[in-house]
């Protein structure tokens, strides 16, 4: 008696494999960068922000007055918007 597969081909599956693999990636990709744009600040933002404190000697002073430059520079948000 010969038994047949119940799978395709060896070549069809590891096709099937590398292609849910690559939806998979481009899935959390996607979602990864849709987080830094959405909740985090833009590298630009955070680059200028380092330019314009370079001048404080310490961190504490640093990390405060990037605090205040992104402050000023973010939009004004109305209530839920």
């Amino acid at each position: 008696m010969i038994a047949k597969h119940a799978f395709p081909s060896s070549s069809a599956m590891h096709f099937v494999a590398a292609a849910l693999a690559a939806v998979i990636t481009i899935g959390i990709f996607s979602g990864v960068i849709e987080l830094f744009h959405r909740e985090g600040w833009p590298l630009e933002r955070l680059v200028a922000a380092e330019r314009a404190c370079a001048g404080r000697a310490y961190v504490s002073e640093r990390e405060a007055c990037m605090r205040e430059w992104a402050a000023l520079q973010r939009p004004l948000s109305l209530a839920g918007t």
